[in-house]
Protein backbone atom coordinates (compact mmCIF):
# COMPACT_ATOMS: atom_id res chain seq x y z
CA UNK A 1 0.00 0.00 0.00
CA UNK A 2 1.11 3.47 -0.97
CA UNK A 3 0.76 6.40 1.64
CA UNK A 4 1.07 9.96 0.23
CA UNK A 5 3.33 12.25 2.34
CA UNK A 6 1.62 15.81 2.09
CA UNK A 7 3.06 19.07 3.22
CA UNK A 8 0.58 20.27 6.82
CA UNK A 9 -1.59 22.66 6.57
CA UNK A 10 0.24 26.07 7.16
CA UNK A 11 -0.79 28.87 9.43
CA UNK A 12 -3.47 31.41 8.02
CA UNK A 13 -0.30 34.23 8.11
CA UNK A 14 1.71 31.77 5.34
CA UNK A 15 1.31 31.40 1.60
CA UNK A 16 3.59 29.03 1.04
CA UNK A 17 6.70 27.01 2.23
CA UNK A 18 9.99 25.55 0.93
CA UNK A 19 11.17 21.86 1.57
CA UNK A 20 14.44 22.64 3.81
CA UNK A 21 15.77 18.89 4.48
CA UNK A 22 14.85 15.22 3.78
CA UNK A 23 16.03 13.53 6.28
CA UNK A 24 15.71 9.93 4.46
CA UNK A 25 16.15 9.36 0.41
CA UNK A 26 14.36 6.69 -1.56
CA UNK A 27 14.74 3.12 -0.86
CA UNK A 28 15.73 4.26 2.74
CA UNK A 29 13.53 2.47 5.78
CA UNK A 30 10.93 4.54 7.98
CA UNK A 31 9.72 3.96 11.30
CA UNK A 32 6.12 5.07 12.25
CA UNK A 33 6.60 8.79 13.32
CA UNK A 34 10.08 9.07 12.39
CA UNK A 35 10.77 12.84 10.80
CA UNK A 36 10.95 12.48 7.05
CA UNK A 37 11.73 16.05 5.95
CA UNK A 38 11.83 19.58 7.56
CA UNK A 39 9.59 22.08 6.03
CA UNK A 40 10.53 25.72 6.18
CA UNK A 41 8.52 28.89 6.64
CA UNK A 42 9.12 32.35 6.99
CA UNK A 43 8.09 31.65 10.91
CA UNK A 44 8.66 27.88 11.93
CA UNK A 45 10.08 24.87 10.33
CA UNK A 46 7.97 22.21 10.54
CA UNK A 47 8.60 18.85 10.90
CA UNK A 48 6.60 15.76 8.51
CA UNK A 49 7.00 12.82 10.31
CA UNK A 50 5.82 9.32 8.66
CA UNK A 51 2.03 8.45 9.07
CA UNK A 52 3.38 4.74 9.13
CA UNK A 53 6.56 2.53 8.93
CA UNK A 54 7.99 1.33 5.30
CA UNK A 55 9.62 2.41 2.80
CA UNK A 56 10.61 6.13 1.09
CA UNK A 57 9.16 5.05 -2.50
CA UNK A 58 9.26 8.77 -4.53
CA UNK A 59 10.36 12.03 -3.73
CA UNK A 60 8.21 14.29 -5.72
CA UNK A 61 9.91 17.58 -4.26
CA UNK A 62 13.41 17.93 -3.59
CA UNK A 63 14.85 20.43 -1.63
CA UNK A 64 14.65 24.50 -1.44
CA UNK A 65 11.24 23.85 -4.02
CA UNK A 66 8.79 25.89 -3.04
CA UNK A 67 5.11 23.52 -2.05
CA UNK A 68 1.66 24.83 -0.74
CA UNK A 69 -0.55 23.04 2.21
CA UNK A 70 -1.91 19.74 1.55
CA UNK A 71 1.03 19.32 -1.35
CA UNK A 72 2.07 15.51 -2.16
CA UNK A 73 5.78 15.88 -1.82
CA UNK A 74 6.39 12.22 -1.69
CA UNK A 75 5.60 8.53 -1.74
CA UNK A 76 5.73 5.64 1.20
CA UNK A 77 5.22 1.91 0.50
CA UNK A 78 4.03 0.98 3.51
CA UNK A 79 5.29 -2.17 5.60
CA UNK A 80 7.83 -2.72 2.56
CA UNK A 81 11.65 -3.75 3.64
CA UNK A 82 14.51 -1.26 2.90
CA UNK A 83 16.16 -2.48 -0.89
CA UNK A 84 12.99 -3.99 -2.47
CA UNK A 85 12.65 -0.71 -4.88
CA UNK A 86 15.91 -0.12 -5.67
CA UNK A 87 17.61 -4.04 -6.05
CA UNK A 88 15.23 -3.92 -9.74
CA UNK A 89 17.56 -0.70 -10.70
CA UNK A 90 21.29 -1.12 -9.38
CA UNK A 91 22.67 0.71 -12.60
CA UNK A 92 20.38 3.84 -12.47
CA UNK A 93 21.36 3.82 -8.59
CA UNK A 94 24.97 3.41 -9.26
CA UNK A 95 24.69 6.35 -11.64
CA UNK A 96 22.97 8.89 -9.30
CA UNK A 97 25.90 8.23 -6.80
CA UNK A 98 28.24 8.65 -9.41
CA UNK A 99 26.60 12.09 -10.19
CA UNK A 100 26.23 13.11 -6.97
CA UNK A 101 30.19 11.95 -6.01
CA UNK A 102 31.34 14.48 -9.07
CA UNK A 103 29.07 17.16 -7.93
CA UNK A 104 30.80 16.90 -4.33
CA UNK A 105 34.14 16.91 -5.92
CA UNK A 106 33.66 19.75 -8.36
CA UNK A 107 32.67 22.08 -5.51
CA UNK A 108 36.35 21.07 -3.74
CA UNK A 109 38.10 22.49 -7.16
CA UNK A 110 39.19 25.49 -7.13
CA UNK A 111 38.43 27.77 -10.53
CA UNK A 112 41.33 26.92 -12.78
CA UNK A 113 40.98 23.28 -12.22
CA UNK A 114 37.46 23.57 -12.82
CA UNK A 115 38.65 25.46 -16.29
CA UNK A 116 41.02 22.79 -17.50
CA UNK A 117 38.84 19.95 -16.65
CA UNK A 118 35.93 21.62 -18.46
CA UNK A 119 37.85 22.39 -21.38
CA UNK A 120 39.34 18.85 -22.18
CA UNK A 121 36.49 17.04 -20.99
CA UNK A 122 37.96 15.06 -17.77
CA UNK A 123 36.01 12.62 -15.35
CA UNK A 124 37.65 14.14 -12.08
CA UNK A 125 36.86 10.93 -10.40
CA UNK A 126 40.27 9.51 -12.40
CA UNK A 127 42.37 12.36 -11.34
CA UNK A 128 44.69 11.47 -8.37
CA UNK A 129 45.20 14.63 -5.88
CA UNK A 130 48.94 15.52 -4.62
CA UNK A 131 47.89 18.72 -2.97
CA UNK A 132 47.01 19.16 0.90
CA UNK A 133 43.94 16.47 1.82
CA UNK A 134 43.94 14.81 -1.85
CA UNK A 135 43.25 17.72 -3.01
CA UNK A 136 43.05 18.07 -6.87
CA UNK A 137 45.71 21.30 -7.90
CA UNK A 138 46.73 22.45 -11.37
CA UNK A 139 49.77 20.58 -12.05
CA UNK A 140 47.65 17.36 -11.10
CA UNK A 141 45.25 18.03 -14.06
CA UNK A 142 48.03 18.87 -16.36
CA UNK A 143 49.96 15.81 -15.64
CA UNK A 144 46.68 13.97 -16.31
CA UNK A 145 46.60 15.72 -19.79
CA UNK A 146 50.50 14.98 -20.79
CA UNK A 147 50.03 11.41 -19.53
CA UNK A 148 47.79 10.56 -22.16
CA UNK A 149 44.56 11.31 -20.02
CA UNK A 150 46.26 8.62 -18.07
CA UNK A 151 45.87 8.76 -13.81
CA UNK A 152 49.00 10.43 -12.34
CA UNK A 153 50.75 8.36 -9.84
CA UNK A 154 50.60 10.29 -6.58
CA UNK A 155 53.47 11.85 -5.25
CA UNK A 156 55.37 9.45 -2.22
CA UNK A 157 56.20 12.01 -0.35
CA UNK A 158 54.86 15.95 -0.40
CA UNK A 159 56.78 18.76 1.06
CA UNK A 160 55.07 21.60 0.59
CA UNK A 161 51.87 21.41 -1.48
CA UNK A 162 52.02 24.02 -4.45
CA UNK A 163 49.12 26.83 -3.79
CA UNK A 164 48.19 28.96 -6.54
CA UNK A 165 48.38 32.50 -6.00
CA UNK A 166 46.04 34.96 -6.45
CA UNK A 167 43.23 31.79 -6.46
CA UNK A 168 40.14 33.28 -4.76
CA UNK A 169 36.98 31.36 -3.72
CA UNK A 170 33.27 32.63 -3.49
CA UNK A 171 30.49 30.55 -2.17
CA UNK A 172 27.04 31.44 -2.98
CA UNK A 173 23.92 30.03 -1.63
CA UNK A 174 20.12 30.99 -1.30
CA UNK A 175 18.72 32.92 1.42
CA UNK A 176 16.55 31.13 3.71
CA UNK A 177 12.93 31.78 4.24
CA UNK A 178 13.40 33.06 7.59
CA UNK A 179 16.51 35.26 6.24
CA UNK A 180 14.18 36.68 3.39
CA UNK A 181 11.12 37.48 6.09
CA UNK A 182 13.81 39.23 8.67
CA UNK A 183 14.84 41.40 5.79
CA UNK A 184 11.86 42.18 4.57
CA UNK A 185 10.95 43.30 8.33
CA UNK A 186 13.92 45.10 8.84
CA UNK A 187 13.10 47.13 5.70
CA UNK A 188 9.50 47.25 6.78
CA UNK A 189 10.49 49.24 9.97
CA UNK A 190 12.73 51.61 8.41
CA UNK A 191 10.38 52.71 6.05
CA UNK A 192 7.36 52.54 7.57
CA UNK A 193 8.13 54.17 11.71
CA UNK A 194 9.18 57.55 12.49
CA UNK A 195 12.14 55.87 14.47
CA UNK A 196 14.56 57.36 17.08
CA UNK A 197 17.02 56.13 19.42
CA UNK A 198 17.69 57.11 23.16
CA UNK A 199 20.07 55.80 24.89
CA UNK A 200 21.05 55.86 28.75
CA UNK A 201 23.31 53.60 31.26
CA UNK A 202 22.72 51.28 34.84
CA UNK A 203 25.19 50.37 37.17
CA UNK A 204 24.33 46.81 37.56
CA UNK A 205 26.32 46.76 40.25
CA UNK A 206 23.13 45.91 42.73
CA UNK A 207 21.71 43.38 40.71
CA UNK A 208 25.03 41.26 40.30
CA UNK A 209 25.61 41.35 44.34
CA UNK A 210 21.72 40.35 44.53
CA UNK A 211 22.38 37.33 42.02
CA UNK A 212 25.81 36.39 44.47
CA UNK A 213 24.21 36.37 47.29
CA UNK A 214 21.09 34.17 46.64
CA UNK A 215 22.03 32.39 43.20
CA UNK A 216 22.59 29.39 45.06
CA UNK A 217 19.28 29.11 47.25
CA UNK A 218 17.45 30.33 44.21
CA UNK A 219 18.80 27.59 42.52
CA UNK A 220 18.21 24.77 44.81
CA UNK A 221 14.36 26.09 45.26
CA UNK A 222 13.41 26.49 41.35
CA UNK A 223 16.10 24.22 39.79
CA UNK A 224 16.89 27.00 37.56
CA UNK A 225 20.09 29.35 37.30
CA UNK A 226 18.85 33.00 37.91
CA UNK A 227 20.36 35.44 35.61
CA UNK A 228 19.78 38.96 34.18
CA UNK A 229 17.05 38.21 31.88
CA UNK A 230 14.80 37.83 34.58
CA UNK A 231 15.29 41.27 36.16
CA UNK A 232 15.30 42.44 32.80
CA UNK A 233 11.92 41.58 31.88
CA UNK A 234 10.45 42.56 35.42
CA UNK A 235 11.96 46.11 35.06
CA UNK A 236 10.37 45.99 31.35
CA UNK A 237 6.76 45.14 32.34
CA UNK A 238 6.83 47.68 35.59
CA UNK A 239 7.86 50.64 32.96
CA UNK A 240 5.33 49.64 30.54
CA UNK A 241 2.31 49.73 33.67
CA UNK A 242 3.92 53.54 34.10
CA UNK A 243 3.78 54.61 30.02
CA UNK A 244 1.15 52.50 28.38
CA UNK A 245 2.29 54.62 24.85
CA UNK A 246 5.37 52.51 24.97
CA UNK A 247 3.04 49.02 25.05
CA UNK A 248 0.71 50.08 22.20
CA UNK A 249 0.44 50.27 19.02
CA UNK A 250 -0.62 51.93 15.67
CA UNK A 251 -3.46 50.47 13.84
CA UNK A 252 -4.22 52.32 10.30
CA UNK A 253 -5.27 56.07 12.30
CA UNK A 254 -6.04 54.06 15.46
CA UNK A 255 -3.42 54.03 18.23
CA UNK A 256 -4.29 50.56 20.30
CA UNK A 257 -3.92 50.34 23.89
CA UNK A 258 -3.05 46.50 25.42
CA UNK A 259 -3.91 46.22 28.81
CA UNK A 260 -1.73 42.73 28.84
CA UNK A 261 2.45 42.67 28.76
CA UNK A 262 3.54 40.18 26.33
CA UNK A 263 7.05 40.35 25.77
CA UNK A 264 9.24 39.02 22.58
CA UNK A 265 12.53 38.05 23.69
CA UNK A 266 15.07 38.39 20.19
CA UNK A 267 16.78 35.07 20.07
CA UNK A 268 19.65 34.14 18.43
CA UNK A 269 19.28 30.85 16.08
CA UNK A 270 21.18 28.64 13.72
CA UNK A 271 18.58 29.79 11.28
CA UNK A 272 18.32 33.28 11.91
CA UNK A 273 17.08 35.47 14.55
CA UNK A 274 13.62 34.59 16.31
CA UNK A 275 11.64 36.83 18.61
CA UNK A 276 9.51 34.10 20.35
CA UNK A 277 6.79 35.69 22.88
CA UNK A 278 6.85 35.46 26.59
CA UNK A 279 2.77 35.89 27.52
CA UNK A 280 1.56 38.16 30.83
CA UNK A 281 4.86 38.74 32.07
CA UNK A 282 3.41 40.50 34.94
CA UNK A 283 1.88 37.22 36.40
CA UNK A 284 5.18 35.32 35.67
CA UNK A 285 8.18 35.29 38.91
CA UNK A 286 11.55 35.44 38.05
CA UNK A 287 11.33 31.65 38.28
CA UNK A 288 9.25 31.24 35.63
CA UNK A 289 10.54 34.04 33.32
CA UNK A 290 13.78 32.71 33.86
CA UNK A 291 12.35 29.05 33.14
CA UNK A 292 10.57 29.86 30.25
CA UNK A 293 13.15 32.21 28.49
CA UNK A 294 15.23 29.05 28.64
CA UNK A 295 12.23 26.05 27.36
CA UNK A 296 12.51 28.82 24.56
CA UNK A 297 15.94 29.61 23.59
CA UNK A 298 16.26 25.55 23.44
CA UNK A 299 13.17 25.36 21.40
CA UNK A 300 14.83 27.63 18.82
CA UNK A 301 17.90 26.00 18.88
CA UNK A 302 16.41 22.51 17.95
CA UNK A 303 13.76 24.35 15.55
CA UNK A 304 10.53 23.34 17.50
CA UNK A 305 9.53 27.08 18.02
CA UNK A 306 5.84 27.05 17.08
CA UNK A 307 3.70 29.73 15.44
CA UNK A 308 1.81 30.37 18.56
CA UNK A 309 5.56 31.60 20.11
CA UNK A 310 6.13 33.88 17.85
CA UNK A 311 2.80 35.52 17.35
CA UNK A 312 2.31 38.21 19.41
CA UNK A 313 4.14 40.29 21.56
CA UNK A 314 3.85 43.96 22.48
CA UNK A 315 7.23 45.27 23.27
CA UNK A 316 11.02 43.17 22.26
CA UNK A 317 13.72 42.75 24.75
CA UNK A 318 16.87 42.08 22.85
CA UNK A 319 20.37 41.61 24.45
CA UNK A 320 23.35 41.83 22.36
CA UNK A 321 25.72 42.12 25.10
CA UNK A 322 25.90 38.34 25.25
CA UNK A 323 28.03 38.66 22.10
CA UNK A 324 29.57 41.73 23.66
CA UNK A 325 28.46 44.54 21.58
CA UNK A 326 29.07 47.31 23.71
CA UNK A 327 26.32 49.98 22.04
CA UNK A 328 23.97 49.88 19.76
CA UNK A 329 20.49 51.26 17.91
CA UNK A 330 18.12 47.71 17.62
CA UNK A 331 15.61 47.97 15.17
CA UNK A 332 12.09 48.02 16.05
CA UNK A 333 10.04 45.10 15.76
CA UNK A 334 6.84 46.34 13.62
CA UNK A 335 3.56 46.63 14.69
CA UNK A 336 5.35 47.20 18.17
CA UNK A 337 6.12 50.49 18.61
CA UNK A 338 9.34 50.09 21.08
CA UNK A 339 12.49 48.02 21.11
CA UNK A 340 14.72 47.99 24.40
CA UNK A 341 18.47 46.92 23.80
CA UNK A 342 20.73 45.78 26.93
CA UNK A 343 24.50 45.41 26.09
CA UNK A 344 27.83 44.29 27.29
CA UNK A 345 28.41 44.88 31.38
CA UNK A 346 31.58 46.93 31.04
CA UNK A 347 33.78 48.34 34.08
CA UNK A 348 33.97 51.66 34.30
CA UNK A 349 35.60 54.49 36.20
CA UNK A 350 32.02 56.46 37.79
CA UNK A 351 31.91 59.59 39.76
CA UNK A 352 30.42 58.19 43.08
CA UNK A 353 29.52 60.70 45.96
CA UNK A 354 32.44 62.86 44.26
CA UNK A 355 35.00 60.07 44.67
CA UNK A 356 35.54 57.92 40.90
CA UNK A 357 34.98 54.13 42.02
CA UNK A 358 35.18 51.56 39.02
CA UNK A 359 31.22 50.26 38.54
CA UNK A 360 29.73 47.61 36.08
CA UNK A 361 28.16 49.68 34.13
CA UNK A 362 26.21 48.54 31.14
CA UNK A 363 24.33 50.76 27.82
CA UNK A 364 20.58 51.18 27.68
CA UNK A 365 19.12 51.88 23.80
CA UNK A 366 15.37 52.47 23.43
CA UNK A 367 14.19 52.66 19.52
CA UNK A 368 11.08 53.98 19.02
CA UNK A 369 8.29 54.99 16.41
CA UNK A 370 8.15 58.86 17.32
CA UNK A 371 4.78 58.94 15.59
CA UNK A 372 3.13 57.29 19.03
CA UNK A 373 5.61 58.02 21.70
CA UNK A 374 7.15 61.29 22.12
CA UNK A 375 10.67 62.38 23.77
CA UNK A 376 9.22 62.60 27.30
CA UNK A 377 7.77 58.94 27.30
CA UNK A 378 10.63 57.81 25.63
CA UNK A 379 13.14 59.10 28.17
CA UNK A 380 10.83 58.86 30.89
CA UNK A 381 10.48 54.86 30.13
CA UNK A 382 14.12 54.24 30.02
CA UNK A 383 14.97 56.29 33.23
CA UNK A 384 12.21 53.99 34.94
CA UNK A 385 13.83 50.99 33.85
CA UNK A 386 17.31 52.42 34.84
CA UNK A 387 16.34 52.88 38.48
CA UNK A 388 14.79 49.91 38.56
CA UNK A 389 17.41 48.32 37.90
CA UNK A 390 19.91 49.80 39.63
CA UNK A 391 17.37 49.08 42.97
CA UNK A 392 15.56 45.70 42.56
CA UNK A 393 13.96 46.50 45.74
CA UNK A 394 11.29 49.10 43.95
CA UNK A 395 10.47 46.33 42.06
CA UNK A 396 8.92 44.49 45.17
CA UNK A 397 7.95 47.99 47.00
CA UNK A 398 6.05 49.22 43.04
CA UNK A 399 7.61 52.41 43.67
Amino acid sequence: MTIEIKVPDLPESVADATIATWHKQPGDRVERDEVIVDIETDKVVLEVPAPEAGVLEAILEDAGATVLGQQVIGKLKQGAVAGEETKDKPAAANGEAKEEAKADADDALSPAVRRLVAEHNIDVAKLAGSGKGGRITKEDVEAFIKGGNKPAAPAAEVKAPVIPLGERTEKRVPMTRLRKRVAERLLEAKNTTAMLTTFNEVNMGPIMSLRKQYQEVFEKRHGIRLGFMSFYVKAVVESLKRYPEVNASIDGDDIVYHNYFDVSIAVSTPRGLVTPVLRDCDRLSLADIEKSIKDLAIKGRDGKLTVDDMTGGNFTITNGGVFGSLMSTPIINPPQSAILGMHKIQERPMAVNGKVEIQPMMYLALSYDHRLIDGRESVGYLVSVKELLEDPTRLLLDV
